[in-house]
């Protein structure tokens, strides 16, 4: 009886931890990140340990990945204009040093409510893939 009652209390505390952990990650559910709200602008800009070539590179495979309507390129001046959920967002990339640049991705139209998915999403695929070292393949 007594271990019963103490394997009843463990797993009564279990399930009121893990309900405590999801309510501490509400922010993250996928109706928040869809849905419009005001997004703070510095969510909107994060630094990479890459060279700007390749930050670059990683945002137009990011765009593409995302399935954004990629409107204009500009290499030279590092930007790209794209198409998310029928609103124009510009992502610049700035070198910073030889080894880091900055990526910022804002509205064209200075409105900052909108779903907060579509600049995580984008950071998202540069945050996974960013890191992966180029290699050669060899010739067949």
């Amino acid at each position: 009886m007594e271990r019963t009652i103490k394997t009843f209390i463990i797993s009564f505390v279990i399930l009121l931890s893990c309900m405590l952990q999801a309510k501490a990650d509400d922010n993250l559910l996928l109706s928040n990140l869809i849905t419009p709200q005001n997004v703070n602008f510095n969510i909107c800009t994060r630094t990479y340990i890459l060279p700007q070539d390749k930050l670059f590179y990683m945002a137009i495979a990011s765009a593409n990945a995302n399935n954004f309507d990629v409107e204009e390129i500009q290499s030279k001046t590092g930007y790209i204009l794209f198409t998310a959920v029928n609103k124009q967002y510009l992502a610049s990339i700035v070198k910073v040093d030889d080894k880091h640049s900055m990526l910022k991705i804002t509205p064209t139209n200075n409105n900052y409510f909108f779903p907060p998915g579509v600049v995580l999403n984008f950071f998202r695929y540069i945050d996974l893939y960013g890191a992966t070292p180029l290699a050669n393949v060899p010739k067949a």
